[in-house]
């Protein structure tokens, strides 16, 4: 999981940790709508220019995915992104072998305390500095399986990281996931959910979402006792 790169050249304005769902609940459609999703935010222009305006120009993102406690696998290990080229590079392994949604026999439930923990696991492991430390959960579900959320989502924060959720609409049923995200999982600084009227506004809400969570990225070197 770590860069071949010394420590002080791997350092980023944000490192974000996508903890996208791929539990028997993701089918095709929706692992398709998560996997290109997130690698056609990465390459779009509004965030390549987010990135490149901000204080260092650079990102890192890693990219696992989850399932019931204990299951997850990552897809992408943390990367550097400081280019569209960059972007390019780690959106095409996203893309190859993220979850198609086949074969969701035995994937087990929806965890998602597993996936906070497994989030914060890898912002440990982050090989430089970055000035946020942020875990976007990507699901159409609620925990139910594993630990309690909520003890996950203290000690994630308690280490000063952030969590993000983006809320996936699930076919045939209408409950507020978008509202039990914001009770029970996200937090940290600045912490927010995206609810989607539809899951095919997937894409352009994880850009938006994206774009915010890069933008709150501050100068380190500014004041922090400034009003």
């Amino acid at each position: 999981m770590a860069w071949s790169l010394p420590a002080h050249s791997a350092d980023v304005d944000v490192a974000v940790v996508f903890a996208v769902d791929f539990s028997s609940s993701i089918d095709p459609d929706i692992a398709r709508l998560q996997r290109e999703g997130h690698a056609a935010a990465l390459t779009s222009p509004e965030i390549i220019a987010a990135i490149t305006r901000n204080y260092l120009g650079c990102i890192g993102i890693a990219y696992f995915e989850w399932s019931s406690a204990g299951r997850s696998r990552i897809v992408l290990p943390w990367t550097r992104i400081c280019s569209l080229k960059d972007a390019e590079a780690a959106a095409s392994v996203i893309d190859d072998k993220g979850d198609t949604g086949s074969s969701r026999g035995g994937r087990g439930r929806t965890s998602v305390s597993s996936a906070i923990d497994m989030g914060s696991l890898l912002l440990d492991q982050f090989p430089g500095q970055a000035v946020r430390k942020v875990i976007d959960i990507s699901s159409n579900g609620e925990n139910n399986d594993g630990l309690p959320v909520q003890s996950s989502r203290l000690r994630a924060v308690a280490k000063g990281y952030t969590i993000n959720a983006i809320a996936i609409p699930t076919k045939g049923e209408t409950p507020d996931l978008a509202s039990y995200f914001a009770d029970a999982v996200i937090g940290g600084p600045q912490a927010f959910v995206v609810a989607l009227k539809d899951s095919g506004d997937y894409a352009a809400a994880l850009r938006r979402k994206l774009v915010t969570e890069i933008s709150m990225a501050i100068d380190p070197t500014a004041s922090a006792g400034a009003p």
